[in-house]
């Protein structure tokens, strides 16, 4: 039997350490810390959950930040670019999450969100699929579909 844990919205002991370690990746990886690259990554540790630079943007503004919607995408696709975020391609345009770690989806059929899965395969299964693909699996990511019970 597998353990599964559901990551929904960020603990508050989680949300700064999170967020703290966010920051050190973005100096590690030689990016700087403008104020406008940290309220969009707060603005992600805040939510937990994967919105679109609409989305980040509106948030922004509604918290009085002024921040044109470009400078939003670039500061998402930067951070994304240098492995501190994730981004995912939907059909409706492009999700960022505050995860950038390998980990797996859910979503749901009914309303489209998304929610942050970790999952260990059996090795019995991974074995499996090693035998009849010729690979050696490093890493993998799921992406589920399903509907509310």
């Amino acid at each position: 039997m597998t353990e599964t844990l559901l990551t929904t919205a960020v603990r508050p002991s989680a949300f700064k350490a999170g967020l703290e370690e966010a920051f050190r990746l973005c100096r590690q990886q030689g990016l700087r810390l403008s104020q406008q690259r940290k309220l969009v990554l707060e603005i992600l540790w805040r939510s937990g959950d994967h919105l679109s630079a609409r989305d980040i943007f509106e948030q922004l503004n509604a918290d009085g930040r002024r921040i044109g919607h470009t400078s939003v995408y670039q500061n998402l696709e930067s951070l994304h670019s240098h492995g501190v975020i994730e981004c995912l391609e939907k059909a409706t345009g492009r999700l960022y999450g505050h995860r950038a770690d390998p980990h797996s989806h859910i979503t749901c059929l009914a309303s489209g969100t998304i929610q942050d899965l970790d999952i260990q395969l059996p090795a019995e299964l991974l074995e499996q699929i090693e035998a009849s693909t010729g690979y050696k699996i490093e890493s993998y990511r799921l992406h589920l579909q399903g509907r509310p019970r």
